[in-house]
């Protein structure tokens, strides 16, 4: 019996004549999905898979296909005979453009019994030379088929053989998927041993001496395993204690290491290969040359047997070198070794004489968090989900340690300046945090925890694009856009648009068992991003212009023209917050508030004018001389009674229409005629508090930040936690929003308190709004309309709010996680873009 070992992920060409049974293998032993028949392609593009004038094309479509399966890392079977030598060179071309293994598996029968499988086949005439040539063929390929062409060749011989064979397969080396960590990422170590003793020893690792006092292994008491970028050798003073330790921890199972390019240098010196004894060579061929001959072949073996890198924790987890870019990871080829032994260098040299490297990082947008070293640093800063722990130990700086899954730096400073650097450290350069417009404009759209991928329309993401560039505030501050809310259903109560009692039902009917309602305030939208002081801003937003917060609108833009009054309100909710204690209680330097800022016009006076006054204004000058002249015809006689009766309640109607919206509009002469309800706190450093904490909770704290204010510009919410399951609890309710809306209140917004159903989708918040606010949105006729408003549809209003929500929270989430600002500004965008379609604005 033949055991067959192929890469889960690779390519497999099967070879033999026609009549071989290659199709048959490949049923026997793959999912149809995964083989690629040049017959079957032959079929799709002629409709006849014997119309051997379609084999170009066929072939064309069959290469194609197995060129994305290998791009998309899938196992990928070719099903042709592939007895010439340019066929398959042709195939192993893709193979290594994919940076894949590739497999040949040979089946060959004797001529007749190939010749007797084709002449039962009705479909198939072979002309009878065929056969024997396609077998010479063969015979002529077979050497250079097992040696040159393929790195793993098996040849199966007969029909029972080719029975008998069984398939295994074998993950790639760099693949470690199953292991979780917790991991502690070790930077480069370069032979400073007694630095890495100490780093390790912050870590909480215990160390193992042998005899003489020298550390042999590691273990942490927690299980945590480490992992070692690579160039542990090299420059440093002992390069053989390092080996020692991180060897004996390797063979425990307590580390991983993959090769750094100092390492094959060595390797290739040790086996005696001609090499620049340079960069610290010299220092670690003279200190090994010290140890016996057992532990230098030891070390020998150990370095030569070095993979590339690893992908950890279920692919959330790449360690290289020198980095990886997406497409290569857990892929096996010379390219993906060179790429993490050195990087991506453009063949130049800086005025140094040290190669100049690409700067892939800037670029990178892949999924997996990329750890690595090679190039010294400063300081280990994330750059688009890469962070290097290079930070030049050997060279005077320090050695660091990445937590994983904390994202934890660890470091200790070096003991000595070990060997001078080529060239001055330099920090990478911050471009990184812009967004591109491929990341927004793409087919892929964005992935979201509650809603999975949300996407965006082109025609939406441009009308966006041109909304953010030209009027957005700072992108850093820029974290947040608050999502829309969908209205509750139409009431069939008489006079009634909107009512309670059909959020309540809402919320009961999906199975929750309370709710909050919550005063809407009418004013504009407002987040404000509060630092705790300058420094703050400095460090966790990189803001160099002197600001320490935003306060801006839910499409981006900073609610005042007037910087030094943007700075007087977060001053005030900076004092708010700390009076409160919530620096302290949360564990944060900075907060991002959900807040209504009022009064309406204080940003909204232009809209008050040319679209609500103008309105208003008209209707009072109009309807009372309608009416005026309607009763001056009534008197001499004519039938006007019905036009005078709808003409009066029209006046009225306009009055009501008026004192709707002048309620939220007074004078704003200075910030003291300001007032911020803040009701939710979104997020702190390290916790996305709009998915932690339930929404009674964010009422306290707002109830906290008013009573902490002692300027008066931050104003209580009122609100109601109700029983769903209690008909008194919803009264009492109602009768509080009614009261609500009859004193010139806008409504309320209707909120789940979990726990909420696992397998059903949940609205946010549900906004019910008074009869006399809907006046403003509806125009000033709307309650004699009612029946035909009664029949609105809120499908796309609601599937959007739910899509914008789902964003808000991912861009927080990537926000409190350390992600670059282009990963929280992608989902950010993705709201401001979704606002663009069509829903009719009035919901």
């Amino acid at each position: 019996m033949t055991e067959i070992r192929l890469p889960e992920m690779g390519l497999v060409v099967l070879v033999g004549v026609s009549g071989s049974g290659k199709s048959y293998f490949a049923r026997r032993h793959f999912k149809e999905t995964q083989v690629v028949s040049s017959d079957r392609c032959r079929g799709m593009v002629s409709d006849d898979e014997n119309d051997q004038s379609a084999t170009g094309d066929a072939f064309a479509l069959l290469h194609h296909i197995v060129r994305t399966r290998l791009r998309r890392g899938l196992l990928t079977v070719v099903d042709a005979t592939n007895v010439q030598s340019g066929p398959r060179q042709q195939l192993l071309q893709i193979a290594k453009d994919c940076d894949v293994l590739s497999v040949a598996i040979v089946l060959d029968v004797p001529e007749g019994v190939a010749a007797a499988r084709n002449a039962g086949r009705p479909d198939r005439d072979l002309p009878e030379h065929v056969i024997p040539r396609q077998r010479r063929e063969l015979r002529r390929g077979m050497r250079s088929l097992q040696g040159r062409e393929f790195k793993r060749a098996y040849v199966l011989n007969g029909v029972e053989e080719i029975d008998a064979a069984t398939i295994v397969y074998e993950k790639a080396w760099p693949d470690k998927r199953e292991l979780t960590g917790p991991f502690d990422i070790v930077g480069d170590v370069h032979g400073c041993r007694a630095e890495l003793e100490e780093l390790l020893g912050k870590l909480g690792y215990t160390i193992t001496r042998d005899n003489e006092g020298r550390a042999t292994t590691a273990s942490h008491p927690e299980g945590r395993t480490a992992v070692f970028v690579g160039d542990l050798v090299d420059r440093g003073p002992d390069t053989p204690g390092v080996l020692r330790l991180v060897m004996g921890m390797v063979e425990a199972g307590t580390a991983l290491c993959v090769s750094g390019n100092h390492e094959q240098k060595l390797v290739r010196a040790l086996n005696g290969r001609k090499v620049k004894v340079a960069h610290g060579l010299a220092e670690s061929l003279e200190q090994l040359a010290r140890e016996p001959d057992d532990f230098r072949e030891r070390a020998r073996l150990f370095m030569d047997g070095l993979i590339s890198h690893y992908v950890l924790d279920g692919g959330k987890l790449v360690v290289a070198h020198a980095g990886l870019k997406e497409e290569y990871q857990g892929r096996a080829s010379g390219r993906v070794r060179s790429f993490a032994l050195y990087g991506d260098t453009t063949g130049e040299t800086d005025e140094y004489g040290l190669p100049v490297r690409y700067p892939w990082a800037r670029d990178y947008r892949g999924k997996a968090m990329v750890v690595y070293g090679h190039t010294p640093v400063p300081d280990a800063e994330w750059l688009n989900n890469t962070i290097c722990l290079d930070t030049g130990a050997v060279f005077g700086g320090k050695m660091t340690a990445l937590r994983y899954p904390e994202k934890q730096l660890v470091h200790t400073p070096a003991h000595e300046v070990w060997y001078e650097p080529a060239r001055p450290l330099k920090a990478e350069s911050r471009d990184h945090d812009l967004l591109k417009i491929e990341d927004v404009m793409g087919a892929h759209g964005v992935e979201t925890a509650l809603m999975g991928r949300v996407a965006v329309r082109e025609e939406n993401a441009l009308a966006a694009l041109e909304v953010m560039s030209r009027f957005a505030v700072d992108p850093r501050w820029l974290a947040y856009l608050p999502p829309t809310m969908a209205p509750a259903d139409a009431s069939s109560l008489p006079g009634y648009l909107e009512h309670p009692a059909e959020a309540f039902a809402a919320y009961r009917d999906l199975g929750l068992e309370r709710v909050i309602c919550e005063e809407k305030h009418m004013g504009s939208r407002a987040i404000a991003v509060v630092a705790r002081d300058q420094s703050v801003a400095e460090t966790r937003f990189r803001m160099d212009d002197g600001t320490s917060g935003a306060l801006y609108t839910r499409t981006g833009r900073s609610f005042f023209k007037d910087a030094a009054r943007t700075e007087a309100v977060l001053a005030r909710l900076r004092d708010a917050i700390g009076e409160a204690g919530l620096w302290d209680e949360l564990n944060t330097t900075w907060l991002v508030l959900d807040c209504e800022l009022l009064p309406w016009s204080a940003k909204a006076m232009d809209l008050i004018r040319t679209q609500y006054a103008s309105t208003a204004a008209a209707a009072r000058a109009a309807l009372p001389a309608a009416s005026t002249a309607l009763a001056q015809a009534h008197a001499r006689g004519l039938d006007v009674a019905d036009l005078r009766e709808r003409t009066e309640h029209r006046a009225a109607n306009a009055a009501r229409f008026r004192d709707a919206f002048a309620r939220y509009c007074w004078d704003v002469e200075d910030i003291g005629d300001l007032r911020v309800a803040p009701f939710q706190l979104l997020a702190a450093e390290g916790e996305t508090l709009a998915a932690t904490r339930g929404h009674d909770w964010h009422m306290a704290v707002a109830t906290r930040l008013a009573a902490a204010d002692g300027s008066g510009l931050v104003r209580t919410t009122a609100t109601r936690v109700v029983d769903l399951a209690d008909p008194a609890s919803e009264a009492a309710a109602t009768s509080w929003w009614e009261k609500l809306t009859a004193g010139g209140g806008e409504g309320m917004v209707v909120k789940p308190l979990g726990p909420l159903p696992e397998d059903r989708k949940v609205q946010p918040g549900l906004k019910v709004r008074g009869r006399e606010y809907l006046r403003i949105i509806y125009g000033p006729d709307y309650t004699d309309h009612l029946d035909r408003l009664r029949g609105r549809s809120l499908g796309r209003k609601r599937s959007l709010a739910m899509r914008e929500h789902a964003l808000g929270l991912t861009a927080l989430d990537r926000l409190t996680a350390g992600e670059p600002l282009w990963r929280v500004h992608q989902a950010v965008f993705a709201v401001l873009a979704l606002e663009s379609e069509p829903v009719d604005p009035r919901l």
